[in-house]
């Protein structure tokens, strides 16, 4: 048996779970029509035949229909979903991995203008920030129909097979009665803190009268709100007692914060940039003060964090959730000694933004992830070696060299700068998004591995390629900053790279024109501001940076509040006139013809890239394909057949930003589908 703490066997009530890591609760939106279905079980199932012992599905399935989802949730109040959640946990039981789910009732964490249209309830009328809907303060049979609701779901949970069930208890309806901040109700059901519990204790008596002892019931819940007013560290240590001493749960799963706003929500969950494992010690006092079985995740991204976790005793299973949604492989490669394989998690975060802006979560750079039945994990062997040359090794051209390599391709890669990376040099020269170095890092390393030839300082034109005598050629080049698009003044302006690569200094007092809405907005207000710069951006959109997403956007907030950056929406910057010493900002507005000016000494456009794509259309008349791409076969994991001009010596295709601006995802996610099929 392995000495490896990670790897030791537990027991929790009746069932013994193989190893001590667990993938805890989590929505990805995978759902179809409330259902867990094809997609969802392909993701545990590849998650369980890898070796994890636990896999806790569905974050925040509803158990009643005035719970609807917010986004695409488990619909556990229906009976149809037993069928689905039976094949899931057969086949993941299969793998000898257990199964669990995560049961809730959302309360005011909704609308009610979702689903059915009903009222949103909470045990009081005040409004969560995120949702925005002011709830009915409950009554007596809505207490006692929903506690009916709970316990409806865990009999159709154990009646699917699943090895027990998790209870919901922070920011949704269960912590709304336990918070003296959101709970309103007199007696018996609201006051002190016994009162408050009442509620949670009525539906853990049900569930344990319906599915009887062996059933396994946990509860996941905050131990500290850390909110002026809200439940306290040792309100905590008082609940969890309570809830050890009640005999009618089998394992805490703690957390520490809130999550009513997005803020809370990212203190609660943590992104790149912020500390690892910030609650681990939090969590270990509870085990300390229990004994009582303890669970935790909260941006544990890498073995040996999970390992000390372990170790130490803060934890009986340790939560590497989306350390799983990065490398689905995670434990087999662990059991097999090949921990440097790990595919890093660089908490972009764009698994949890994306289930709100894009309907289901993705992992920034497995493009596989919720793809597993279209875009498996593995990458198969191609029937023939082929020559494939790469020009361009950022996050595109490292993931095409990559693939190329696992299919046995011989490959080689052309780069111009004199180590990888792209764009993602410049991102990870911030302290905050120095994770993001990971992404090229990893894909780097597995190259070398894979004999992958890179021909650094190499600004390559299309007889470098030639000499090659390629079968495929892709291109990869990226994009530069377009900046042009000013009525008059574009030479007057820098773009927002120019200040984050140090080749333009810091003005005194800038403007930031932001239209692209991605982070090389922020991230060079951050900068400006950070040295002294008086910084205003100003966006013709209603919502300034909106393709950084909710959690995402909280550190820059907090760090461009404090430094009083002013951020102006629906202006849009016209033309850019000198005066002086200094320039004079004209902005106009798409929602009439009322202008503005703002005298600065400094403007930043971020306008996203264009094409670098003069060696593609060099390349092209050469190619079989000329260039062209059966987007069918793309889309559905067909093969490359257009060959419009037989007599071209090799294949053309680009990729990323050499296509058009996109993000790292889209990049990643063009090479594996494109790549895999060569």
């Amino acid at each position: 048996m392995s000495s490896d703490p990670l790897l030791q066997p537990y027991q929790l009530g009746p069932l013994t779970l193989k190893n001590r890591i667990m993938i805890t609760s989590h929505e990805p939106a995978y759902p179809e029509d409330g259902m867990p279905k094809e997609r969802y079980r392909a993701y545990h199932v590849e998650r369980a035949k890898a070796g994890v012992a636990l896999t806790m599905t569905a974050g925040s399935a509803s158990v009643a229909r005035d719970s609807p989802p917010v986004f695409n949730n488990i619909l556990a109040w229906k009976d149809e979903v037993v069928g689905h959640m039976a094949k899931l946990a057969q086949e993941c039981h299969d793998e000898g991995c257990a199964v669990m789910i995560q049961l809730t009732h959302l309360g005011r964490r909704t609308r009610w203008d979702k689903a059915d249209w009903l009222p949103v309830v909470s045990p009081g009328h005040e409004r969560e920030a995120s949702h925005k809907a002011f709830p009915k303060k409950m009554e007596d049979w809505d207490i006692a129909r929903i506690i009916g609701d709970y316990a409806d779901a865990a009999e159709r949970m154990q009646a699917a097979g699943l090895d027990g069930i998790e209870i919901q208890a922070y920011g949704h309806l269960m912590d709304q009665f336990w918070s003296p901040l959101t709970n309103e109700l007199d007696a018996p059901y609201g006051g002190d803190l016994d009162n408050r519990l009442r509620f949670t204790f009525d539906v853990l008596a049900e569930i344990r009268r319906r599915c009887g002892a062996g059933f396994l019931v946990g509860v996941r819940y905050t131990g500290d709100e850390d909110l002026p007013g809200g439940l306290t560290k040792q309100d905590g240590l008082a609940i969890s007692h309570r809830l050890k001493d009640s005999g009618l749960v089998d394992f805490l799963n703690v957390v520490k914060g809130h999550i009513d706003t997005d803020a809370g929500l990212t203190d609660l969950i943590p992104i790149q940039g912020m500390r690892n494992a910030p609650h681990l010690d939090f969590a270990g006092e509870i085990r300390a003060a229990t004994g009582f079985p303890t669970f935790h995740a909260a941006k544990i991204p890498d073995v040996a964090t999970a390992r000390h976790a372990i170790a130490s005793g803060k934890l009986d299973m340790v939560g590497m959730t989306r350390a799983h949604m990065a490398d689905p492989h995670l434990v087999r490669k662990v059991i097999e000694g090949r921990e440097e394989d790990i595919r890093p998690c660089v908490g972009a975060n764009y698994c949890l933004d994306r289930i709100y802006q894009g309907g289901m979560a993705l992992c920034l750079h497995n493009p596989s992830t919720g793809r597993e039945i279209e875009q498996p994990h593995v990458i198969a062997r191609a029937e023939e070696r082929k020559r494939v040359t790469i020009v361009g090794a950022g996050p595109a051209g490292l993931e095409a060299a990559r693939v190329a390599a696992e299919r046995g391709h011989a490959v080689t890669v052309f780069e111009a700068a004199d180590q990888p990376g792209g764009q993602i040099r410049l991102t990870a020269r911030q302290e905050r998004r120095r994770e993001m170095s990971s992404i090229i890092a990893w894909r780097f390393e597995q190259c070398e591995k894979l004999g992958v030839q890179f021909r650094f300082n190499s600004f390559a034109d299309g007889n470098d390629v030639l000499a090659t005598d390629p079968s495929e050629v892709i291109i990869a080049t990226g994009g530069l900053p377009h900046t042009e698009v000013l009525e008059t003044g574009n030479d007057l302006v820098v773009s927002a790279w120019d200040i984050l690569s140090g080749d333009v200094k810091p003005g005194q007092t800038v403007l930031i024109h932001d239209d692209a809405g991605d982070h090389a907005g922020l991230m060079a207000a951050d900068l400006l501001s950070e040295s002294g710069s008086v910084v205003e951006i100003v966006t013709p959109d209603r919502s300034f940076a909106p393709e950084v997403m909710a959690m995402n956007l909280v550190p820059y907030m907090r760090s461009l509040q404090a430094r009083d950056v002013t951020f102006t929406v629906t202006w849009r910057l016209r033309a850019v006139t000198r005066e002086g010493n200094g320039l004079l900002a004209h902005l106009g507005s798409d929602y009439g013809s009322t202008l503005r000016t703002r005298r600065v000494d400094q403007v930043v456009v971020n306008h996203g890239t264009r094409p670098l794509d003069e060696l593609y259309f060099e390349l092209k008349p050469l190619s079989r394909n000329l260039g062209a791409v059966d987007y069918t076969a793309l889309a559905t994991g067909g093969a490359q057949t257009l060959r419009p001009n037989p007599e071209g010596g090799f294949r053309l295709f680009r990729i990323g930003d050499a296509v058009a601006a996109r993000n790292t995802h889209a990049a990643i996610y063009d090479a594996l589908r494109l790549v895999r099929g060569l």
